[in-house]
Protein backbone atom coordinates (compact mmCIF):
# COMPACT_ATOMS: atom_id res chain seq x y z
CA UNK A 1 0.00 0.00 0.00
CA UNK A 2 1.52 3.24 -1.15
CA UNK A 3 1.95 6.14 1.43
CA UNK A 4 -0.07 9.36 0.28
CA UNK A 5 0.06 12.72 1.29
CA UNK A 6 -1.36 16.16 0.51
CA UNK A 7 0.94 19.73 0.16
CA UNK A 8 1.50 22.35 2.98
CA UNK A 9 3.77 24.51 1.06
CA UNK A 10 5.65 25.28 -1.65
CA UNK A 11 8.75 26.94 -1.60
CA UNK A 12 10.10 26.64 -5.83
CA UNK A 13 10.46 23.69 -6.18
CA UNK A 14 11.03 22.66 -3.04
CA UNK A 15 7.21 21.02 -1.74
CA UNK A 16 6.41 20.57 1.84
CA UNK A 17 3.91 17.49 2.12
CA UNK A 18 1.73 16.06 5.19
CA UNK A 19 2.12 12.31 5.02
CA UNK A 20 -0.66 10.03 6.18
CA UNK A 21 1.82 6.85 6.76
CA UNK A 22 5.34 6.19 6.99
CA UNK A 23 7.66 7.75 4.08
CA UNK A 24 11.78 6.89 3.42
CA UNK A 25 14.47 9.71 2.94
CA UNK A 26 15.29 9.79 -1.00
CA UNK A 27 12.26 8.07 -1.87
CA UNK A 28 10.83 8.86 -5.35
CA UNK A 29 6.94 10.27 -5.44
CA UNK A 30 4.37 11.47 -7.25
CA UNK A 31 3.01 14.88 -7.70
CA UNK A 32 -0.21 15.14 -8.72
CA UNK A 33 -1.53 18.58 -11.18
CA UNK A 34 -4.39 17.42 -12.60
CA UNK A 35 -3.22 15.19 -14.95
CA UNK A 36 0.20 15.55 -15.14
CA UNK A 37 2.03 13.24 -12.75
CA UNK A 38 5.24 15.26 -11.61
CA UNK A 39 8.18 13.12 -10.23
CA UNK A 40 9.93 14.05 -6.53
CA UNK A 41 12.38 12.89 -4.51
CA UNK A 42 12.03 12.99 -0.94
CA UNK A 43 14.85 14.95 1.11
CA UNK A 44 14.06 15.13 3.95
CA UNK A 45 11.44 14.04 6.75
CA UNK A 46 10.51 15.80 10.11
CA UNK A 47 7.79 13.78 11.45
CA UNK A 48 5.35 13.79 9.25
CA UNK A 49 6.35 16.21 6.76
CA UNK A 50 8.20 15.25 4.02
CA UNK A 51 10.24 18.05 1.99
CA UNK A 52 10.32 17.06 -2.00
CA UNK A 53 11.87 18.37 -4.46
CA UNK A 54 9.89 18.47 -7.60
CA UNK A 55 11.64 17.49 -11.23
CA UNK A 56 9.14 19.58 -12.74
CA UNK A 57 8.25 23.02 -12.78
CA UNK A 58 5.82 23.48 -9.85
CA UNK A 59 3.96 26.44 -11.49
CA UNK A 60 0.46 26.38 -11.22
CA UNK A 61 0.54 24.19 -7.97
CA UNK A 62 -1.47 24.56 -4.84
CA UNK A 63 -2.64 23.19 -1.69
CA UNK A 64 -3.75 20.20 -0.62
CA UNK A 65 -2.71 18.45 -3.90
CA UNK A 66 -2.56 15.13 -3.83
CA UNK A 67 1.15 13.58 -3.29
CA UNK A 68 2.07 9.54 -3.81
CA UNK A 69 5.06 7.98 -2.62
CA UNK A 70 6.34 5.02 -4.84
CA UNK A 71 7.68 2.81 -2.25
CA UNK A 72 11.48 3.22 -3.94
CA UNK A 73 14.53 5.60 -3.85
CA UNK A 74 15.16 7.59 -7.73
CA UNK A 75 16.05 4.76 -9.80
CA UNK A 76 18.77 3.89 -13.03
CA UNK A 77 17.39 0.83 -15.30
CA UNK A 78 20.21 -0.89 -16.57
CA UNK A 79 20.17 -3.49 -19.50
CA UNK A 80 20.96 -3.64 -23.22
CA UNK A 81 20.60 -0.03 -25.51
CA UNK A 82 22.28 2.09 -22.99
CA UNK A 83 25.41 2.87 -25.12
CA UNK A 84 24.84 5.90 -28.15
CA UNK A 85 22.01 7.20 -25.89
CA UNK A 86 21.15 11.16 -25.17
CA UNK A 87 19.51 11.09 -21.31
CA UNK A 88 18.13 13.69 -19.40
CA UNK A 89 19.22 13.53 -15.55
CA UNK A 90 16.58 11.04 -14.56
CA UNK A 91 17.19 8.99 -17.58
CA UNK A 92 14.66 9.78 -19.91
CA UNK A 93 15.51 8.92 -23.40
CA UNK A 94 15.81 12.69 -25.64
CA UNK A 95 15.16 11.19 -28.72
CA UNK A 96 11.53 10.30 -27.60
CA UNK A 97 10.60 13.28 -26.39
CA UNK A 98 7.97 15.28 -28.36
CA UNK A 99 8.47 18.86 -29.14
CA UNK A 100 11.69 21.58 -28.51
CA UNK A 101 11.35 21.38 -25.21
CA UNK A 102 10.23 18.59 -22.56
CA UNK A 103 6.86 18.54 -21.54
CA UNK A 104 5.79 18.55 -17.45
CA UNK A 105 5.66 15.33 -16.18
CA UNK A 106 6.40 13.63 -19.75
CA UNK A 107 8.66 10.80 -18.89
CA UNK A 108 9.93 8.10 -21.55
CA UNK A 109 11.49 4.55 -21.50
CA UNK A 110 15.05 4.54 -21.37
CA UNK A 111 15.59 1.57 -23.25
CA UNK A 112 13.71 -0.02 -26.14
CA UNK A 113 11.89 -3.17 -25.45
CA UNK A 114 10.99 -4.23 -28.73
CA UNK A 115 15.10 -4.38 -29.91
CA UNK A 116 16.03 -8.39 -30.14
CA UNK A 117 18.95 -9.49 -28.45
CA UNK A 118 21.65 -11.65 -29.72
CA UNK A 119 22.03 -13.51 -25.97
CA UNK A 120 24.92 -16.09 -25.59
CA UNK A 121 24.51 -18.11 -21.64
CA UNK A 122 27.85 -18.15 -19.69
CA UNK A 123 26.42 -19.97 -17.03
CA UNK A 124 25.05 -23.34 -16.96
CA UNK A 125 22.11 -25.30 -14.54
CA UNK A 126 23.62 -25.48 -11.16
CA UNK A 127 26.25 -23.26 -10.91
CA UNK A 128 26.18 -21.06 -7.67
CA UNK A 129 25.98 -17.67 -8.33
CA UNK A 130 25.72 -14.50 -6.46
CA UNK A 131 24.76 -10.46 -7.27
CA UNK A 132 26.59 -9.32 -10.31
CA UNK A 133 27.87 -12.42 -11.72
CA UNK A 134 27.35 -13.14 -15.36
CA UNK A 135 24.87 -15.10 -16.73
CA UNK A 136 25.16 -14.47 -20.28
CA UNK A 137 25.72 -11.43 -22.56
CA UNK A 138 24.84 -10.08 -25.67
CA UNK A 139 26.73 -7.58 -28.57
CA UNK A 140 25.88 -4.27 -27.72
CA UNK A 141 27.26 -1.96 -30.85
CA UNK A 142 30.96 -3.85 -30.40
CA UNK A 143 30.67 -4.21 -26.04
CA UNK A 144 30.07 -7.59 -24.59
CA UNK A 145 27.21 -6.45 -22.85
CA UNK A 146 26.85 -9.09 -19.79
CA UNK A 147 23.65 -10.11 -18.36
CA UNK A 148 24.10 -10.07 -14.66
CA UNK A 149 22.68 -11.32 -11.57
CA UNK A 150 20.76 -8.76 -10.60
CA UNK A 151 22.64 -6.70 -8.01
CA UNK A 152 19.75 -6.73 -5.45
CA UNK A 153 19.63 -10.20 -4.42
CA UNK A 154 21.57 -11.49 -1.35
CA UNK A 155 23.66 -14.22 -0.81
CA UNK A 156 24.03 -17.23 -2.69
CA UNK A 157 21.70 -18.81 -5.86
CA UNK A 158 21.59 -22.08 -7.42
CA UNK A 159 20.74 -21.75 -11.51
CA UNK A 160 17.96 -23.36 -12.31
CA UNK A 161 17.85 -22.93 -15.77
CA UNK A 162 19.56 -20.21 -18.48
CA UNK A 163 18.19 -19.65 -22.00
CA UNK A 164 19.41 -21.23 -24.64
CA UNK A 165 21.38 -19.28 -27.83
CA UNK A 166 19.10 -16.63 -29.62
CA UNK A 167 17.54 -13.45 -29.98
CA UNK A 168 15.13 -12.04 -26.90
CA UNK A 169 13.84 -8.68 -25.92
CA UNK A 170 15.25 -7.00 -22.89
CA UNK A 171 12.13 -8.59 -20.61
CA UNK A 172 12.42 -11.63 -21.96
CA UNK A 173 13.34 -14.33 -18.80
CA UNK A 174 17.15 -15.70 -19.89
CA UNK A 175 17.61 -17.53 -16.46
CA UNK A 176 15.94 -18.97 -13.44
CA UNK A 177 17.89 -18.83 -10.11
CA UNK A 178 16.71 -20.79 -7.19
CA UNK A 179 17.41 -19.48 -3.41
CA UNK A 180 18.41 -21.45 -0.08
CA UNK A 181 14.76 -21.82 0.47
CA UNK A 182 13.60 -23.27 -3.03
CA UNK A 183 11.98 -20.41 -4.06
CA UNK A 184 12.60 -19.18 -8.05
CA UNK A 185 13.43 -15.81 -9.09
CA UNK A 186 13.33 -14.92 -12.77
CA UNK A 187 16.40 -12.97 -14.24
CA UNK A 188 15.90 -11.07 -17.45
CA UNK A 189 18.38 -8.40 -19.28
CA UNK A 190 17.14 -5.42 -17.39
CA UNK A 191 16.96 -4.45 -13.60
CA UNK A 192 17.15 -1.56 -11.46
CA UNK A 193 19.20 0.23 -9.02
CA UNK A 194 18.83 3.35 -6.61
CA UNK A 195 21.64 5.71 -7.83
CA UNK A 196 22.42 6.95 -4.77
CA UNK A 197 23.78 3.51 -3.79
CA UNK A 198 26.98 2.31 -4.68
CA UNK A 199 26.70 -0.87 -6.78
CA UNK A 200 28.95 -3.78 -4.58
CA UNK A 201 29.01 -5.97 -6.88
CA UNK A 202 32.62 -7.08 -6.46
CA UNK A 203 35.30 -8.89 -4.47
CA UNK A 204 37.68 -6.31 -3.33
CA UNK A 205 38.63 -2.25 -4.13
CA UNK A 206 42.54 -2.45 -4.37
CA UNK A 207 44.87 0.88 -5.05
CA UNK A 208 45.19 1.50 -8.27
CA UNK A 209 48.17 0.03 -9.75
CA UNK A 210 48.72 1.55 -14.12
CA UNK A 211 48.29 4.27 -15.54
CA UNK A 212 45.04 5.31 -17.50
CA UNK A 213 46.57 6.54 -21.05
CA UNK A 214 44.75 9.79 -22.06
CA UNK A 215 47.01 10.49 -24.92
CA UNK A 216 47.30 14.13 -23.20
CA UNK A 217 51.04 15.60 -22.71
CA UNK A 218 50.70 17.35 -19.53
CA UNK A 219 48.99 14.54 -18.50
CA UNK A 220 49.81 11.37 -19.41
CA UNK A 221 54.04 12.69 -18.88
CA UNK A 222 53.75 15.41 -16.00
CA UNK A 223 50.62 14.43 -14.22
CA UNK A 224 48.87 11.34 -15.04
CA UNK A 225 45.62 10.30 -13.77
CA UNK A 226 45.50 6.31 -12.56
CA UNK A 227 43.62 3.72 -14.39
CA UNK A 228 40.31 3.45 -11.47
CA UNK A 229 41.30 7.12 -10.19
CA UNK A 230 39.82 10.46 -9.68
CA UNK A 231 40.58 13.77 -11.11
CA UNK A 232 39.00 17.12 -11.89
CA UNK A 233 40.14 20.68 -13.72
CA UNK A 234 39.13 24.08 -12.17
CA UNK A 235 39.70 26.71 -14.27
CA UNK A 236 37.92 29.93 -14.92
CA UNK A 237 35.67 30.56 -17.88
CA UNK A 238 37.04 30.13 -21.25
CA UNK A 239 39.94 28.31 -20.25
CA UNK A 240 39.41 25.38 -22.29
CA UNK A 241 37.81 23.06 -19.99
CA UNK A 242 35.20 21.16 -22.24
CA UNK A 243 37.81 21.10 -24.53
CA UNK A 244 40.21 19.39 -22.91
CA UNK A 245 37.48 16.69 -21.47
CA UNK A 246 36.37 16.26 -25.18
CA UNK A 247 39.84 15.31 -25.99
CA UNK A 248 40.55 12.76 -23.34
CA UNK A 249 36.92 11.31 -23.99
CA UNK A 250 38.16 10.45 -27.54
CA UNK A 251 41.58 9.66 -27.21
CA UNK A 252 41.98 7.90 -23.75
CA UNK A 253 42.02 4.26 -23.29
CA UNK A 254 38.63 3.40 -22.15
CA UNK A 255 36.09 1.04 -23.13
CA UNK A 256 33.26 3.03 -22.06
CA UNK A 257 32.82 6.91 -21.95
CA UNK A 258 29.83 8.23 -19.79
CA UNK A 259 29.51 12.36 -20.59
CA UNK A 260 27.71 14.13 -17.28
CA UNK A 261 26.75 18.05 -18.82
CA UNK A 262 25.21 18.40 -15.18
CA UNK A 263 25.53 21.97 -15.28
CA UNK A 264 26.58 23.84 -18.77
CA UNK A 265 23.03 24.02 -20.68
CA UNK A 266 24.51 26.38 -23.83
CA UNK A 267 27.49 26.09 -26.18
CA UNK A 268 29.20 22.63 -24.56
CA UNK A 269 25.88 20.72 -24.33
CA UNK A 270 25.36 21.48 -28.21
CA UNK A 271 28.65 20.28 -29.45
CA UNK A 272 28.53 17.14 -27.73
CA UNK A 273 25.03 16.46 -29.56
CA UNK A 274 26.74 17.62 -32.65
CA UNK A 275 30.20 16.40 -32.98
CA UNK A 276 29.85 12.99 -30.64
CA UNK A 277 27.83 11.10 -33.24
CA UNK A 278 30.41 12.15 -36.11
CA UNK A 279 34.02 11.24 -34.56
CA UNK A 280 35.58 8.49 -35.26
CA UNK A 281 36.95 6.19 -32.37
CA UNK A 282 40.88 6.17 -33.31
CA UNK A 283 40.75 2.50 -30.69
CA UNK A 284 38.29 0.64 -32.75
CA UNK A 285 37.73 2.50 -36.19
CA UNK A 286 33.54 3.12 -35.12
CA UNK A 287 32.15 5.91 -34.39
CA UNK A 288 33.39 7.70 -30.90
CA UNK A 289 29.45 7.53 -29.67
CA UNK A 290 28.63 4.22 -30.19
CA UNK A 291 30.62 3.46 -26.94
CA UNK A 292 29.61 6.64 -25.23
CA UNK A 293 26.49 7.79 -23.52
CA UNK A 294 25.55 11.38 -22.45
CA UNK A 295 23.57 12.64 -20.06
CA UNK A 296 22.61 16.16 -19.62
CA UNK A 297 20.35 18.63 -17.96
CA UNK A 298 17.71 20.50 -20.69
CA UNK A 299 17.14 23.96 -20.60
CA UNK A 300 13.77 23.46 -19.15
CA UNK A 301 14.66 21.18 -15.79
CA UNK A 302 15.20 22.70 -12.77
CA UNK A 303 18.56 22.99 -10.71
CA UNK A 304 17.21 19.69 -8.74
CA UNK A 305 17.88 17.75 -11.90
CA UNK A 306 21.94 18.31 -11.85
CA UNK A 307 22.54 16.41 -8.64
CA UNK A 308 20.21 13.50 -10.46
CA UNK A 309 22.22 13.51 -13.33
CA UNK A 310 25.99 13.05 -11.45
CA UNK A 311 24.46 9.94 -9.49
CA UNK A 312 22.51 8.61 -12.64
CA UNK A 313 25.87 8.41 -14.88
CA UNK A 314 27.99 7.27 -11.96
CA UNK A 315 25.67 4.52 -11.68
CA UNK A 316 25.80 3.70 -15.23
CA UNK A 317 29.39 3.67 -15.25
CA UNK A 318 29.19 1.14 -12.20
CA UNK A 319 27.31 -1.05 -13.81
CA UNK A 320 29.31 -1.65 -16.42
CA UNK A 321 32.33 -2.18 -14.57
CA UNK A 322 31.18 -4.98 -13.24
CA UNK A 323 31.24 -6.12 -16.39
CA UNK A 324 34.84 -6.09 -16.28
CA UNK A 325 35.01 -2.88 -18.04
CA UNK A 326 36.90 0.34 -18.49
CA UNK A 327 34.57 2.87 -17.65
CA UNK A 328 35.42 6.77 -18.51
CA UNK A 329 32.95 9.16 -16.43
CA UNK A 330 33.47 12.90 -17.67
CA UNK A 331 30.99 15.75 -15.57
CA UNK A 332 30.86 19.25 -16.26
CA UNK A 333 30.79 21.21 -14.05
CA UNK A 334 30.25 19.33 -11.08
CA UNK A 335 30.48 23.21 -9.34
CA UNK A 336 26.62 23.65 -10.97
CA UNK A 337 25.71 20.44 -8.97
CA UNK A 338 27.22 22.12 -5.59
CA UNK A 339 25.19 25.07 -6.25
CA UNK A 340 22.14 23.13 -6.42
CA UNK A 341 22.74 21.58 -3.21
CA UNK A 342 23.41 25.29 -2.26
CA UNK A 343 19.93 26.21 -3.44
CA UNK A 344 17.96 23.21 -1.54
CA UNK A 345 20.06 23.81 1.26
CA UNK A 346 18.97 27.38 1.93
CA UNK A 347 15.37 26.71 0.69
CA UNK A 348 15.36 23.61 3.61
CA UNK A 349 16.42 26.52 5.87
CA UNK A 350 19.57 24.55 6.72
CA UNK A 351 22.33 25.89 8.61
CA UNK A 352 24.49 27.50 5.88
CA UNK A 353 28.71 26.69 5.53
CA UNK A 354 30.86 28.86 3.67
CA UNK A 355 29.49 30.94 0.85
CA UNK A 356 26.25 29.43 2.15
CA UNK A 357 27.05 25.88 0.72
CA UNK A 358 26.03 23.09 2.55
CA UNK A 359 27.82 22.57 6.20
CA UNK A 360 27.99 18.62 4.77
CA UNK A 361 29.90 19.49 0.79
CA UNK A 362 32.65 18.08 1.46
CA UNK A 363 31.24 15.07 3.03
CA UNK A 364 29.10 14.56 -0.05
CA UNK A 365 31.54 15.53 -2.54
CA UNK A 366 34.18 12.92 -1.06
CA UNK A 367 31.40 10.31 -1.10
CA UNK A 368 30.24 10.38 -4.78
CA UNK A 369 34.11 10.61 -5.92
CA UNK A 370 34.93 7.38 -3.81
CA UNK A 371 32.29 5.26 -5.97
CA UNK A 372 34.99 5.35 -8.35
CA UNK A 373 37.96 3.10 -8.42
CA UNK A 374 39.72 -0.17 -10.02
CA UNK A 375 37.81 -3.44 -8.59
CA UNK A 376 38.63 -7.42 -8.79
CA UNK A 377 35.52 -9.12 -9.72
CA UNK A 378 34.60 -12.97 -8.61
CA UNK A 379 35.12 -14.12 -11.71
CA UNK A 380 38.96 -12.53 -11.84
CA UNK A 381 37.74 -10.23 -14.05
CA UNK A 382 38.77 -6.58 -13.26
CA UNK A 383 37.02 -3.56 -14.02
CA UNK A 384 37.31 0.23 -13.31
CA UNK A 385 35.55 3.25 -13.37
CA UNK A 386 37.93 6.86 -13.75
CA UNK A 387 36.24 9.68 -12.53
CA UNK A 388 37.39 13.09 -14.26
CA UNK A 389 34.73 16.18 -13.03
CA UNK A 390 35.37 20.32 -13.96
CA UNK A 391 34.74 23.07 -11.45
CA UNK A 392 33.95 26.45 -12.45
CA UNK A 393 35.11 28.54 -9.58
CA UNK A 394 33.64 32.46 -9.63
CA UNK A 395 36.66 34.91 -11.17
CA UNK A 396 39.13 31.51 -11.28
CA UNK A 397 39.67 31.60 -7.15
CA UNK A 398 40.62 28.10 -6.14
CA UNK A 399 39.98 28.35 -2.94
CA UNK A 400 36.26 28.89 -2.82
CA UNK A 401 34.44 26.06 -1.22
CA UNK A 402 33.88 23.86 -4.25
CA UNK A 403 37.21 23.60 -5.46
CA UNK A 404 39.12 23.29 -1.87
CA UNK A 405 36.22 20.28 -1.19
CA UNK A 406 36.82 18.76 -4.50
CA UNK A 407 40.43 18.78 -3.93
CA UNK A 408 40.58 17.08 -0.61
CA UNK A 409 38.39 14.03 -2.32
CA UNK A 410 40.36 14.11 -5.89
CA UNK A 411 44.07 12.65 -6.27
CA UNK A 412 44.69 14.28 -9.60
CA UNK A 413 44.63 18.41 -9.82
CA UNK A 414 44.86 19.84 -13.46
CA UNK A 415 44.36 23.88 -12.63
CA UNK A 416 43.82 25.48 -15.81
CA UNK A 417 45.13 28.91 -15.82
CA UNK A 418 44.01 32.12 -17.05
CA UNK A 419 47.65 33.24 -18.45
CA UNK A 420 48.25 30.40 -20.35
CA UNK A 421 44.51 30.65 -22.10
CA UNK A 422 44.71 34.11 -22.73
CA UNK A 423 48.53 33.49 -24.13
CA UNK A 424 47.05 30.86 -26.39
CA UNK A 425 48.98 28.30 -24.54
CA UNK A 426 46.76 25.14 -24.55
CA UNK A 427 45.84 22.40 -22.85
CA UNK A 428 45.60 25.83 -20.14
CA UNK A 429 47.01 23.19 -17.55
CA UNK A 430 49.51 24.85 -14.86
CA UNK A 431 52.46 22.77 -15.20
CA UNK A 432 53.15 24.09 -11.20
CA UNK A 433 50.17 24.34 -9.88
CA UNK A 434 48.70 21.00 -10.60
CA UNK A 435 49.49 17.75 -9.30
CA UNK A 436 49.07 14.40 -9.41
CA UNK A 437 49.21 11.98 -6.05
CA UNK A 438 49.00 8.61 -8.24
CA UNK A 439 52.79 9.46 -8.35
CA UNK A 440 53.42 8.64 -4.84
CA UNK A 441 51.89 5.32 -5.11
CA UNK A 442 54.70 2.40 -5.06
CA UNK A 443 52.36 0.54 -7.65
CA UNK A 444 52.23 3.49 -10.29
CA UNK A 445 55.84 3.87 -9.86
CA UNK A 446 56.63 -0.26 -10.43
CA UNK A 447 54.04 0.17 -13.47
CA UNK A 448 55.48 3.45 -15.33
CA UNK A 449 59.33 2.04 -14.86
CA UNK A 450 58.33 -1.20 -16.79
CA UNK A 451 55.67 0.59 -19.01
CA UNK A 452 57.82 3.78 -19.84
CA UNK A 453 61.46 3.35 -18.50
CA UNK A 454 63.17 2.86 -15.07
CA UNK A 455 63.37 5.79 -13.22
CA UNK A 456 60.56 7.78 -14.85
CA UNK A 457 58.88 9.73 -12.10
CA UNK A 458 62.57 10.79 -11.42
CA UNK A 459 62.41 12.22 -14.80
CA UNK A 460 59.44 14.18 -14.53
CA UNK A 461 60.40 15.70 -11.10
CA UNK A 462 63.63 16.98 -13.76
CA UNK A 463 61.59 18.67 -15.87
CA UNK A 464 59.47 20.15 -13.60
CA UNK A 465 62.45 21.77 -11.51
CA UNK A 466 63.10 23.36 -15.42
CA UNK A 467 60.08 24.54 -15.64
CA UNK A 468 60.03 26.24 -11.94
CA UNK A 469 63.46 27.75 -12.17
CA UNK A 470 62.94 28.81 -15.96
CA UNK A 471 59.44 30.49 -14.14
CA UNK A 472 61.89 31.94 -11.67
CA UNK A 473 64.52 33.24 -14.35
CA UNK A 474 61.81 35.04 -16.06
CA UNK A 475 60.18 37.02 -12.90
CA UNK A 476 63.92 38.29 -12.97
CA UNK A 477 64.07 38.97 -16.36
CA UNK A 478 60.86 41.37 -16.26
CA UNK A 479 62.04 42.87 -12.98
CA UNK A 480 65.51 43.68 -14.69
CA UNK A 481 64.93 43.76 -18.15
CA UNK A 482 66.88 41.61 -20.47
CA UNK A 483 69.73 43.53 -20.55
CA UNK A 484 70.26 43.50 -16.57
CA UNK A 485 70.65 39.58 -16.09
CA UNK A 486 73.67 37.37 -16.92
CA UNK A 487 72.51 35.16 -20.06
CA UNK A 488 72.28 32.26 -18.13
CA UNK A 489 69.16 33.50 -16.81
CA UNK A 490 68.03 33.78 -20.52
CA UNK A 491 69.11 29.85 -21.13
CA UNK A 492 67.14 29.14 -18.33
CA UNK A 493 64.24 30.80 -19.11
CA UNK A 494 63.99 29.39 -22.66
CA UNK A 495 64.68 25.77 -21.65
CA UNK A 496 61.83 25.76 -19.39
CA UNK A 497 60.11 27.24 -22.73
CA UNK A 498 61.26 24.26 -25.12
CA UNK A 499 59.55 22.00 -22.83
CA UNK A 500 56.73 23.93 -22.31
CA UNK A 501 56.31 24.42 -26.32
CA UNK A 502 57.11 20.26 -27.18
CA UNK A 503 55.32 18.60 -24.22
CA UNK A 504 52.82 20.85 -22.23
CA UNK A 505 51.02 22.25 -25.45
CA UNK A 506 49.17 20.19 -27.56
CA UNK A 507 46.84 21.04 -30.41
CA UNK A 508 43.79 19.33 -29.96
CA UNK A 509 42.64 19.86 -34.07
CA UNK A 510 45.85 18.11 -35.53
CA UNK A 511 45.14 14.79 -36.60
CA UNK A 512 48.47 14.21 -35.47
CA UNK A 513 49.31 15.95 -32.46
CA UNK A 514 46.03 15.56 -31.18
CA UNK A 515 46.89 12.21 -29.79
CA UNK A 516 50.22 11.29 -28.67
CA UNK A 517 50.37 7.98 -27.59
CA UNK A 518 53.13 6.81 -24.25
CA UNK A 519 56.26 5.86 -26.27
CA UNK A 520 56.27 8.89 -28.32
CA UNK A 521 56.05 11.33 -25.15
CA UNK A 522 58.84 9.11 -23.72
CA UNK A 523 61.11 9.80 -26.75
CA UNK A 524 60.00 13.11 -27.36
CA UNK A 525 60.50 13.83 -23.31
CA UNK A 526 63.73 12.58 -23.36
CA UNK A 527 64.68 14.40 -26.44
CA UNK A 528 63.89 17.41 -24.77
CA UNK A 529 65.64 17.03 -21.42
CA UNK A 530 68.61 15.43 -22.73
CA UNK A 531 68.90 19.34 -25.11
CA UNK A 532 67.89 20.86 -21.67
CA UNK A 533 71.01 19.33 -19.94
CA UNK A 534 73.16 20.48 -22.14
CA UNK A 535 75.22 23.59 -21.90
CA UNK A 536 75.60 26.18 -24.89
CA UNK A 537 77.55 29.12 -25.02
CA UNK A 538 75.67 32.64 -25.99
CA UNK A 539 77.35 35.63 -26.83
CA UNK A 540 74.01 37.67 -25.79
CA UNK A 541 70.61 37.26 -25.20
CA UNK A 542 69.45 38.13 -28.42
CA UNK A 543 71.62 35.04 -30.11
CA UNK A 544 70.29 32.53 -27.29
CA UNK A 545 66.50 33.85 -28.23
CA UNK A 546 67.03 33.35 -31.59
CA UNK A 547 68.34 30.26 -31.05
CA UNK A 548 65.32 28.26 -28.78
CA UNK A 549 62.71 30.06 -30.76
CA UNK A 550 64.38 28.21 -33.98
CA UNK A 551 64.74 25.03 -32.03
CA UNK A 552 61.03 25.31 -30.94
CA UNK A 553 59.79 25.34 -34.12
CA UNK A 554 61.91 22.73 -35.76
CA UNK A 555 60.18 20.97 -32.45
CA UNK A 556 56.15 21.58 -32.85
CA UNK A 557 56.97 20.35 -36.67
CA UNK A 558 58.10 17.27 -35.24
CA UNK A 559 55.03 17.03 -33.09
CA UNK A 560 52.78 17.47 -36.01
CA UNK A 561 54.97 14.63 -38.09
CA UNK A 562 53.32 10.55 -38.34
CA UNK A 563 55.49 8.90 -35.74
CA UNK A 564 59.03 7.20 -36.91
CA UNK A 565 57.63 8.72 -40.81
CA UNK A 566 60.43 9.92 -43.29
CA UNK A 567 59.49 13.80 -42.27
CA UNK A 568 59.54 13.07 -38.56
CA UNK A 569 63.17 11.61 -39.07
CA UNK A 570 63.85 14.59 -41.11
CA UNK A 571 63.13 16.84 -38.48
CA UNK A 572 65.01 15.03 -35.95
CA UNK A 573 68.05 15.23 -38.23
CA UNK A 574 67.50 18.97 -38.34
CA UNK A 575 67.68 19.47 -34.78
CA UNK A 576 70.30 16.86 -34.08
CA UNK A 577 72.36 18.80 -36.28
CA UNK A 578 70.93 22.46 -35.41
CA UNK A 579 72.45 21.51 -31.63
CA UNK A 580 75.47 19.83 -32.26
CA UNK A 581 76.59 23.12 -34.15
CA UNK A 582 75.30 24.94 -31.43
CA UNK A 583 77.89 23.07 -29.20
CA UNK A 584 80.59 23.40 -31.49
CA UNK A 585 80.87 27.24 -31.16
CA UNK A 586 80.73 27.28 -27.63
Amino acid sequence: MKTKGKVTGIISNIVIVKTEGPVAQNEIATVKLGEVRMMAEVIKVVGDDAYIQVFDSTRGLRMGAEVEFEGHMLEATLGPGILSKNYDGLQNDLADMDGLFIRRGQRTSPLNEETLWEFRPLAKPGDRVEAGDWLGEVKEQWIMHKIMVPFAFEGSYTVRSVAGAGEYNINHTVAVLEDAQGGEHPVTMVQKWPVKRPIKAYVSKPRPSRILETGVRPIDTFNPIADGGTGFIPGPFGAGKTVLQHAIAKQAEADIIIMIACGERANEVVEIFAEFPHLDDPHTGHKLMERTTIICNTSNMPVASREASVYTGMTIGEYYRAMGLKVLILADSTSRWAQALREMSNRLEELPGQDAFPMDLSAVISNFYARAGLVHLRNGATGSVTFLGTVSPAGGNLKEPVTEATQKAARCFYALSQQRADSKRYPAIDPLDSYSKYLEYPEIIEYLDERVEPGWVDLVNRGKTIVQRGKEASEQIDILGDDGVPVEYHDRFWKSELIDFVILQQDAFDAVDANTPLDRQRYMYNLVLDICDRKFGFDDFQSCVEFYKSLINLFKQLNYSEWESDKFAEYRARIDEMVAAKESNK
